[in-house]
């Protein structure tokens, strides 16, 4: 094994998962990232990421091969260095700070020989017009000669039980064949597949094309969602009646919104990179309109269920039903529960969450809510919204309590009298 010291930047849903799983294939790994806290409890054998066990850290740490730092000296002794820090849309428009301050630091100590990867995902074109000239700047190294540069999309989807990152393909694209190569076998050690594509630009945009089909197709279904309440028909029957022809037909539902740091902001990065040459990305735009219009759509179902009721939004009392962007994780970036939230209380709404995983959440106009007891707040509340469907609440017990229930997620089935569905 040709490359044994690896340098990983950043140690957060991506940036951990990668670390742990170099160190186990045998490779030393050094940890960087900026919280002095989260490495403090890194190098304690304290995972903060549900994908790594801290039992699975912790032996890591203790053979050795595994530890964390806020410093990046450590880049100077590596034959690696993977770059996995966040890479928010803010404005409008994609920010890469962390990306730029990633490469800055790490530039100051590389080494001839080493190879750095970029998994941020971004918009292509990242890797060579905006990584590259950084490192060479900071580094005095060439790209392509002493110094080797690849981009391999980070793929890590949280709480997913049947694929992580050992059994989902990587995809790699270098600068150079010899980068493309070194980035294969280095994956290769602890990755089942390694996909190899001709560049930078083609890994970056493999990225954007798997989450811009997943985001335009939500949009799809969501907005037959609504058009088939205007029709009379139930949604989920239609979309399980389509899904049952073998070919042609994948199946994608209905929800409140989407979240999540990937489907929501991905096809913006693609809509703005296109967007600078003039051009347009109208299948992506109205897909975020639409997606981006559901909190909205929920909050006007729920106010008319109320009214049937001869109740108004105003001072009732809403439980949100899970507030995590997606079922068993604690995962909060993105959620379509903040907006939601957000435009009960804007309402004159009294809101509470029940969450498992999420025992504090501050909404969007920086009130801090405290999680419910599920029952006791479902009992207490004049509507039970359920927003992220985790497997561990048992929704019958607690919305039997509930006066009225609002279900997103097709958890229940709806009756007509106390239980509707989106």
């Amino acid at each position: 094994m040709q490359d044994r010291h690896i340098v990983i930047i950043g140690q957060g849903y991506v940036g951990l998962p990668l670390a742990v799983a170099a160190s186990q294939s045998g490779r030393s790994v050094f940890g960087v990232d900026l919280d002095k806290a989260r490495v403090d409890g890194l190098n304690a054998g304290v995972s903060p990421v549900g994908d790594v066990s801290d039992a699975d850290l912790r032996e890591q740490v203790e053979a050795g091969r595994y530890s964390a730092s806020t410093d990046f000296d450590c880049v100077a002794d590596a034959d690696v260095v993977v770059l996995c820090v966040p890479t928010p849309y803010h404005n409008d428009a994609p920010d890469l700070s962390n990306i730029q301050n990633a490469a800055r630091e790490a530039g100051k100590h590389l080494t001839p020989g080493t190879l750095v990867i970029l998994e941020s995902t971004t918009y292509p074109g990242t890797t060579e017009e905006v990584l590259l000239p950084i490192l060479e700047e900071a580094s005095g190294l060439t790209g392509g000669e002493d110094l080797q540069v690849a981009f391999s999309p980070e793929r890590i989807d949280p709480g997913n039980p049947t694929y992580g990152l050992h059994n989902t393909p990587k995809i790699v694209g270098g600068l150079t064949p010899e980068a493309t190569e070194r980035a294969q076998a280095f994956y290769g050690g602890f990755v089942e597949t390694v996909i190899p594509v001709s560049g930078p630009k083609s890994a970056e945009m493999s990225k954007l094309l798997e989450n811009t089909f997943r985001h335009i197709n939500i949009a799809l279904v969501n907005e037959l969602a609504v058009l088939c309440r205007d029709l009379d028909v139930d949604v989920w029957e239609v979309i399980d009646a389509a899904a049952s022809k073998p070919f042609g037909f994948m199946p994608f539902y209905p929800g409140p919104g989407v979240g999540g740091h990937c489907i929501p902001v991905d096809p913006m990065y693609l809509s703005w990179r296109v967007k600078q040459f003039g051009g347009a990305a109208k299948f992506i735009d109205l897909a975020r309109d639409v997606n981006a219009g559901m909190p909205l759509y929920v909050v006007t179902r729920v106010q008319d269920l109320l009214n049937d009721r001869e109740r108004s939004l105003k001072g009732s009392k809403i439980l949100i039903l899970g507030v995590a962007y997606k079922p068993n994780i604690s995962d909060m970036r993105e959620s379509p529960a903040l907006p939601l939230i957000d435009l009960l209380r804007r309402k004159g709404a009294h809101v509470s969450y029940a969450d498992p995983y999420v025992p504090v959440l501050r909404a969007e106009d920086g009130h801090v809510l405290a999680a419910q007891d599920a029952i006791t707040g479902a009992t207490a509340a004049d509507c039970v919204v359920i927003v992220t469907a985790h497997a561990e609440v048992d929704h019958v017990t607690v919305t039997s309590r509930a006066r009225l229930v609002f279900d997103t997620r097709n958890v229940l089935p709806a009756d007509g009298e106390r239980v509707y569905r989106l």
